[in-house]
């Protein structure tokens, strides 16, 4: 669409977006598909994107949430041509209020809310018109300017459109342009007490910014007939196209804002930036990159037909990114030891190990102390193994990570018999994972020395609520029920090789054979603390094919 009117040049002027999010809340990953939508067009044809807050309801809206959106639209990797705001429109877009009123296009009714709901009408009944409908224009001008002056009190009067109360789009029912509202604006102070609703500022807001292509989501297709009729009735030539796609909509996920805030409010997460919340705050935290965001929206793409996104398709995107980058150490997230008993007391030399497998362009190596005492998994020792276990058992001979192979000789219990400790022996021309003699063992493990490893504690993120569609839950039940109680679970006391104590906050990570971590700036228990990104493959769908 976009390459056919640059080629015709339909609009004679350089193509030209706009992200335009109200700040009432933080960026969401629905955001995202807008943002990369609005700047991907400026870049794919040197155009220009406006970076316009609509913050026309002083009621909901706040500089950090403006804040918030400039951080996460930079940290996408895009800039913004201009930073506007739908406020600072306010005086332009009263007087084009009153040339409406000028030209009989618009006039003061002074029922109440309920009165004007009840007069539009249905889908399937004409709406009945405004016994206000027909006063002058030197009254209804008279009225509009005392409005603004502040004269009267909340609900008295509202400017409306002077439309068609028969027409088959309801929107297009005499809409509501301007109301009173005696409210501190968080900029605009209490300069004003007359505010534009949506559908005015709007449009009208992308024609005084010469955008070209107004783009977005579905729910805004019936208002496509306003948007068109007030930017042609307030004069603009060549106004800007309203195209409508679908909005994303992903699985275990709700994106509403007002549902979002209900989340953070009432205490189910911690905050707007909670690494399970959608947001892009939250995303980046849980160790998200921005390409790999940007990835996800391209392979996405855009549509008309709406369509749901399994979370699957975003987390395929995020490993495949993170897969490319970042890497590689050991942690041991329950923790067993294992006594080597032929390996000398006080002795610790340092393992040569890679930070990245072969396929991954990228290299780098740290050195893994290696000692008499580790920790293994206790999920990689089983007293009495199954047939498809190829880990560690009783005689049994298995190769560390970089290190040697081992075998296990013996088991200590504590009083409750539970296994606390494994006597194992090593074979020192195992070095490195090899074995001389040929021999094959099996299973390959993870490990820390016990005396260097340091302790830290795992946030192990899982999805937020419990069934894909959350908005669909059963009439009168809660969205809240259907939240996931063990959508967080937290590991104490894991251990983790120090080569990744040293780094800053925020570093990324694949713990091996365990899942994508990064690195938290939070840390309830004053010991380093990572949340995990994503899984090392859907376990999910495991699952489900079961």
């Amino acid at each position: 669409m976009v390459a056919e009117d640059v080629a015709s040049d339909r609009f004679g002027r350089q193509i030209a977006t706009r992200f335009p999010p109200e700040p009432n809340g933080f960026a969401h990953i629905g955001h995202a598909k807008s943002i990369c939508l609005n700047f991907g067009i400026k870049e794919e044809f040197n155009g220009r994107c406006n970076l316009r807050f609509d913050d026309t309801n002083p009621f909901t809206e706040d500089i950090k949430y403006v804040e918030a959106f400039k951080q996460d639209v930079e940290w996408l990797g895009f800039e913004w041509d201009a930073e506007l705001y739908a406020s600072d429109y306010f005086e332009t877009l009263y007087d084009f209020g009153e040339l409406l009123v000028t030209n009989g296009k618009a006039y003061v009714d002074s029922q109440s809310d309920e009165e004007i709901r009840e007069g539009r009408g249905t889908v399937t009944s004409a709406g009945t018109e405004s016994p206000y409908r027909n006063r002058s224009v030197e009254e209804n001008l008279d009225l509009l300017r005392r409005m603004r002056a502040g004269e009267f009190p909340d609900g008295a009067h509202v400017l409306r459109a002077k439309i068609d109360m028969a027409h088959p789009n309801m929107v297009m029912r005499d809409p509501l342009l301007l109301r009173i509202r005696h409210a501190h604006h968080y900029r605009q102070g209490d300069a004003w007490c007359l505010y534009p609703l949506y559908d005015f500022a709007h449009p009208l807001s992308d024609a005084i910014e010469g955008i070209t292509h107004s783009l977005c989501t579905l729910e805004f297709k019936d208002n496509n007939d306003i948007y068109r009729w007030l930017v042609h009735s307030c004069g603009f030539q060549r106004p800007p196209e309203q195209t409508e796609f679908a909005r994303l909509e992903l699985d275990y996920t709700v994106l509403s804002k007002r549902k979002l805030l209900r989340l953070v409010n009432e205490k189910f997460v911690s905050g707007w930036d909670d690494p399970r919340m959608p947001t892009i705050a939250g995303m980046r935290r849980r160790g998200v990159t921005p390409e790999a965001l940007r990835a996800f929206c391209e392979t996405i793409g855009v549509a008309r037909k709406p369509a749901r996104t399994e979370l699957a398709t975003f987390e395929h995107a995020v490993r495949n990114d993170l897969n490319m980058r970042v890497p590689r150490v050991m942690c041991v997230t329950k923790p067993l030891k294992v006594v080597i008993e032929n390996y000398p007391e006080g002795r610790v030399e340092e393992l040569d190990a890679s930070y990245y497998p072969h396929d991954v362009p990228l290299t780098g190596s740290r050195k893994v102390p290696f000692s008499r005492e580790l920790y293994i998994e206790r999920d990689d020792f089983m007293e009495n193994p199954s047939k498809k276990f190829y880990r560690l058992a009783p005689n049994r001979e298995v190769r560390l990570r970089y290190g040697y192979f081992i075998t296990c000789t013996g088991i200590v219990k504590d009083s409750s018999g539970e296994i606390s400790e494994l006597r194992c022996t090593y074979d020192p021309a195992t070095r490195g994972g090899d074995s001389p003699d040929g021999r094959k063992v099996q299973g390959t493990i993870h490990w820390v020395s016990a005396a260097q490893a340091i302790d830290c504690d795992l946030n192990l993120y899982d999805k937020l609520f419990t069934i894909p569609d959350p908005d669909a839950v059963e009439e009168g039940q809660d969205f809240l029920s259907v939240v996931n109680p063990e959508s967080l679970v937290v590991i104490e006391r894991a251990k983790v090789e120090p080569s990744a104590g040293g780094d800053p906050i925020g570093s990324r990570y694949q713990f091996e054979r365990t899942g994508y971590f990064v690195s938290d700036p939070v840390s309830q228990s004053g010991r380093l603390t990572f949340n995990r990104t994503v899984t090392l493959r859907d376990s999910w769908a495991k699952i489900k094919e079961k």
